[in-house]
């Protein structure tokens, strides 16, 4: 019988301890833009069309 995982629990403080962490060991954050998404655009477009 094997055991299932323990489910992990994310928590603001550990956030912020993984986040201090990061950019204590040299990792750096890429501010985005409001209503930008960071994404490439890719050179296939989908269209999604929504029906009511």
């Amino acid at each position: 019988m094997s055991k299932k995982p323990e489910k992990v629990t994310l928590t603001s403080a550990t956030i912020e301890e993984q986040t201090a962490a990061f950019l204590k060991s040299g990792g750096a954050v890429e501010y985005v833009g409001k209503g930008k998404s960071g994404q490439i655009a890719s050179s296939s477009s989908k269209q999604i069309n929504l029906k009511k």
